[in-house]
């Protein structure tokens, strides 16, 4: 049993892999489908914003990563010639600002990066006028739009995956169970949002202070809203590192039947893998990227580089790849023609760009059984016409 919550992070601000529920600070754009960005041929100009020179500890290994990712990406498609300029960021965002207009007088044609949103949502002002779209390292839903797209994975994702699974299975009759905080109120409204689009039913919200003493002072309202609700599924927002542990100990030490409701997660709970182990998850549902692509990426990164990816990289790869296909298929980096595919084959599997400045992913759904990953829904490899 993991008995400690870990405080709230500076780095809920970094677009991280479901492998927790961050939220990131909200700077709203605006408007959507892109900016019309400029007609390219066979060579095509991509400026890499990234947090070299940063003072933040971490930041030079995380940019390095990004960057031999979004190489490793440069190598799978012919065609098209893809002159790469970094730029240091040092993780301020008017820093960002300043070399994303340096990238544009330098003949950008469009900006991968920043990694963290209020870094992202400045460069999206700063390159506004120039026609210039920014894929964003970042998984801030609340900065995309206008010009700036996020190629983070996020919650929307993980929220309509997972609960349209555990609905078409008949668990469909949620309890949200989330901080009383930023990240828990974003992660709330992915749920919301997610229920509806599943046609199932959301009977009941418990919000929590992000404590120890929080969570166990709302263990009594959790089991009184499933019961008087009648839910079958209760939606635990919090990752492995925050509250999940706990709820998922203490809830069945008092009186929480997990086979009537079963835990559902919105977060990765197999990081660290102890998590696995708890004896409330198991029967549980959650959802990751599709983990053959996510291992076979890994393969080629530590064969190209010689370390091990950190598990931000994909990230950096799929910007670049949606940067290369969509100028060998539609020669122009705008807006309507990053949307135009109907799906990249990405490092996590595959994804597409939407006009609102979002991404949508192909995740797939795992159950714990005997405290082990059991995929019982494999990531779809194309989209249909209205998403999974």
């Amino acid at each position: 049993m993991i008995l400690a919550l870990s405080a709230l992070r500076k780095s809920w601000r970094y677009p991280l892999l479901i492998l927790a529920g961050l939220a990131l600070s909200a700077c709203q754009m605006g408007g959507a489908g892109g900016a019309n960005g400029p007609r390219v041929g066979q060579n095509v100009q991509v400026a890499m914003l990234l947090p070299y020179g940063s003072p933040n500890a971490g930041d030079e290994l995380v940019a390095r990563s990004l960057e031999n990712a979004a190489r490793l990406a440069m190598t799978d498609i012919e065609g098209v010639q893809v002159q790469l300029v970094i730029y240091g960021t040092a993780a301020d965002a008017a820093q960002a600002a300043t070399v994303a207009q340096q990238a544009v007088s330098e003949g950008a044609d469009i900006i991968i990066g920043p990694l963290r949103s209020d870094a992202a949502a400045a460069v999206g002002v700063a390159v506004s006028r120039n026609n210039i779209n920014v894929l964003s390292l970042s998984n801030n839903t609340e900065i995309a739009g206008g010009n700036v797209f996020v190629l983070g994975h996020t919650y929307e994702n993980s929220a309509r995956r997972v609960i349209g699974y555990s609905a078409a299975q008949g668990r469909n009759r949620f309890v949200t169970l989330h901080a009383r905080n930023l990240a828990g109120e974003i992660a709330r409204d992915a749920v919301r949002e997610a229920v509806e689009s599943a046609g199932a039913v959301l009977t009941g919200e418990v919000a929590y202070e992000f404590s120890q003493a929080g969570v166990v002072g709302a263990l009594e309202a959790v089991s009184t809203t499933v019961e008087d609700t009648q839910a079958n599924a209760l939606m635990v927002t919090s990752d492995a590192t925050g509250a999940l542990p706990l709820f998922a100990q203490l809830l069945p030490e008092n009186g929480l039947d997990t086979e009537a409701t079963r835990f559902i997660g919105l977060t990765r709970w197999d990081t660290p893998p102890q998590t696995l182990e708890i004896a409330g998850l198991q029967g549980g549902w959650f959802a990751i990227p599709d983990p053959n692509a996510d291992i076979a990426f890994r393969t080629r990164y530590t064969a190209a580089y010689g370390e091990t990816a950190h598990v931000l990289a994909p990230i950096g790869y799929d910007a670049m790849r949606a940067v290369i296909e969509t100028a060998a298929t539609q020669g122009r980096l705008g807006g309507a023609e990053l949307t135009a595919g109907s799906g990249i084959q990405g490092a996590n599997g595959v994804f597409r760009l939407r006009a609102d400045g979002t991404n949508e992913r192909a995740m797939a759904v795992i159950q714990v059984q005997e405290n082990q990953m059991v995929v019982v829904d494999p990531a779809p490899r194309i989209f249909g016409s209205a998403g999974f």
